[in-house]
This record gives structure tokens, sequence and C-alpha cells, in this order.
């Protein structure tokens, strides 16, 4: 069978595609949540006299679904490397969707009160558990089916592209219903059609998922009987490792969410661009996103994974507060260059970070390290940005001190990059072993 290879199993490169198919879901599910969080959330399920209240009690709903991806990460990750990186991921996949869903049809805070922000936080945080465990599990049963170091790289970036893409989707589908019920409509009922979507894509994925095969790399683990009882607590006991691990991401974390959650919500409300407009730069932006992230991928496997590693954060840091000080001109022009370009410099320093990441920890506890360090990134930088950066903007007024927020967040992750080693490479033999890679110190 043509995908399968002369072993009988899964082409990696098959693997890696169906990793990506589910993380798109996903991160649908994610983001549609970022989209509708000030513009329906806030007045819907957090009603207050103060509109700046009622945005911060939305993005805190947002942020409490990136405080439970570590808690995920270290709870998927224990079973992913006891039981299997496969079955995390459909369970995964499973409890984000129907939580999505679930959202499409809770009632409002006018139908049923104080019940209607409870059951939405309580549905994050089973979102945010799911998605702790998510990343991780795609990008290692991508890692650990590919054969070479440059696959590697490639491979385990793909579900990274399921983050522009989740966003694409989601975008997209908003955007549609947005101009197809009108702005009243969509106050009212439409907001929820994209929810329930969900339901559709959720099937489709875990299709995908159910026809994979197991990890290669967990599946040498257990032959030779070393699963570890305690994953997590065997990460813990290294903090050279999972320190800078979790640094790595703070500062495209930081980025990404002003740019996906943040940047619309402040433009309209400052009328400097319509919610459409801020849609379709989103949708641009996103789709060069993905492109652009697997062939920082592909330099990565060629020049080595820190150096591109490094371009990336330093472009970000330059790249800060001219970003915002062009949202800021409202200019059409300015926000499309400024937004792209922002995309660009996440695209490159995301690409190679799935494998420079993973291969820090070794196969026995990486789905809990590499989940676990991942979670902690995307909570100090991700969700606490939003509500950073509308604190910054109401104490400043503008947003030239969200542009500094963003450079010194990038400037700790470089200091990650430079700290952390990936000595635990997958060999084409599916064995780990423990060496520096002949490019730059990284494998």
């Amino acid at each position: 069978m043509s995908h399968l290879d002369s072993a009988g199993t899964p082409a990696p490169a098959r693997v890696a595609a169906a990793g990506l198919i589910g993380t798109t879901i996903e991160w649908y599910d994610f983001f549609i949540y970022a989209l509708a969080a000030t513009v329906v959330f806030g007045p819907q399920f957090f009603p207050s006299d103060s509109s700046v209240a009622s945005d911060l009690a939305a993005l805190s709903t947002f942020a409490i679904g990136f405080v439970a991806r570590p808690v995920g990460g270290a709870l998927l990750g224990h079973f992913g490397d006891r039981l299997g990186r496969k079955r995390m991921l459909v369970l995964s996949l499973l409890v984000m969707g129907v939580g999505t869903a679930l959202i499409g049809l809770l009632p409002t805070y006018a139908t049923i009160g104080v019940a209607a922000p409870i059951a939405l936080v309580v549905i994050r945080v089973a979102q945010g558990l799911a998605v702790g465990g998510e990343w991780g599990g795609a990008t290692l049963l991508a890692l650990e089916h590919a054969r070479t170091r440059a696959q590697r790289t490639l491979l385990s970036s793909l579900p990274q592209i399921g983050l522009p893409l989740g966003v694409v989707l989601s975008s997209l589908v908003f955007l549609v219903v947005r101009l197809g019920t009108g702005d009243a409509g969509f106050a009212g009922w439409g907001w929820r059609v994209p929810f329930l979507a969900s339901a559709v894509l959720v099937v489709v994925g875990l299709v995908i998922r159910l026809k994979l095969g197991e990890s290669p790399e967990f599946e040498r683990v257990r032959r030779q009987h070393t699963v570890r009882r305690a994953p997590l607590a065997d990460v813990l006991r290294a903090p050279r490792i999972w320190v800078p691990a979790c640094g790595i991401t703070i500062g495209s974390s930081t980025l990404g969410n002003l740019l996906l959650a943040f940047v619309l919500s402040y433009a309209a409300g400052a009328r400097l661009f319509s919610a459409s407009t801020m849609l379709t730069v989103t949708i641009v932006a996103a789709l060069l996103w993905s492109v652009t992230l697997p062939l920082a991928a592909l330099l990565a496997g060629r020049v080595g994974r820190r150096r591109v590693l490094v371009a990336g954060t330093v472009a970000t840091i330059v790249w800060a507060y001219p970003y915002f000080a062009l949202v800021e001109s409202g200019s059409q022009a300015g926000l499309f260059a400024g937004t792209i370009v922002a995309a660009l410099c996440i695209a490159v320093t995301t690409g190679p970070y799935g494998a420079y990441l993973s291969e820090a920890f070794p196969a026995e506890i990486r789905y809990t390290g590499a989940s676990v360090a991942y979670g902690i990134g995307g909570v100090l930088g991700g969700a606490m940005a939003p509500i950073v950066a509308t604190l910054l903007v109401a104490s400043t007024g503008g947003l030239g001190a969200v542009g500094g927020y963003v450079a010194l967040a990038s400037l700790v992750s470089l200091v990650a990059v430079l700290a952390l080693r990936s000595p635990h490479a997958v060999t084409s033999a599916g064995a780990a072993v423990a060496r520096v890679d002949p490019v730059q110190d990284g494998v």
C-alpha cells in the first residue's frame, strides 16, 4: 500500500498530515472563542457598566483555557508516556470538539443569570486541558515516525501549521456568518453557528486519528520495559531542561495571541478599522504564516534549528514596536504590512521549535516534558498577553507600551533558546540517543 512503509506502518508524511488536520480542527475550536470573546461573550455573558471590565472578564476566560494547558499537558502527557501517544490525541480532540459545540448551545446571562458565565468557564477549563495534550501528542507522533534529522524537523512542524490554518478557518466562518446575518443577527444568534459547526469537523478528525498507528519510539520504550511510573516527577528533576524549554515559546505566543485576539477588538473599539477589515487581514497573515512555517523548518534542517530560532526571535524583538505603531496609524496599507511581517516573524520562530523542544527530553518522558513546557510558555506568553495589553492601553492610551511588552517577552525567549540543548535525537532505527547536533548545537 502506498501510504505504508515496508514494515506495514504508516508513512511519516501521512502521520504528520493526520496530525496537521487534527490540530487545525482543535485550533479552529480554540480561536473561534478568541474571535467571539469581546464581541459576544463580554456583553452577553459578563454584562457590566464598564466596557473595559466586561472585555477583561471575557478575555480572562480566554486566558483560563491557557492556564489549564500545562495541567492538561501533565495529565495527558502522563498517560501518553505510559499508555501511548495515539489514545491521548483521540481524547483531546473529542473533549475540545464537544466543549465547542456546548458553547454554541449555552444560554446567555440574560436567560440563566450567573450560571451562564460559570458554565462557560467550566467548558473553557476542559478545552484548555485538551489543548494542553494536543500539541505534544501531534508533534511527537510526527517526530517519532520520521527517519532523518531533516525529516524530523520538517514533519514535526506540520502540527504547528494547524494553528494558523485553524485561525484561517475560524476567521472565514466568522466573516461569512457575520456578513450573512448582519450585526444584530450575529449578536443575537449567528455567533452560535461557528461553534455548532465544530461537531462536523470533530467527526472528520476522529475518523482520521483512529486510523493512525502508535509511535515507534513509544513501542520501543514499552518493549524495553522502560516506561516511567511518574514522568512529571522525572521532568521536574531536570530544571536545566524544562526551565529554558518553557521560555522558548513565550515571545511568539505573546505576539501571536495579541495579533489574533487583542488587536481585533482594539482596532474595532478605537474605530481604526472595521471588524471585517481586521478579519480579512488576519486571514491573509495566517495564510502566509502557514506557508512560511514549513519553509523555516526546512531551512532549520539545513543550517540548524537554533540558528533559525534565534533569527526569528531577534526579528520579533526588532518588529514589535513598528507593528503596533502601524496598527495605530489607521492606515490599511500599514495595517496589512505590519500584520504580515509580524506573522512571518512568528512563523520563522515556531517552525523549528517542535523538534528542538521535544528532543530536549528523552522518549520515556517526552510527551509530559514537551507538553508541560509548551503549556507553561503559553500561560506566561499567550494567556497573559491580551489582559496585559488591555491594561497597558487603558493606562497609557496607546499601543506603544504593548510593543515594548512584546519585545521584552521575546528577549526572554531568546535567552531560553540559547540555554536549551536537544540531545535526545530519534534515530532512523527508532532509538533515542544522547548526542549533539553537528549543525549549531541543536538537533
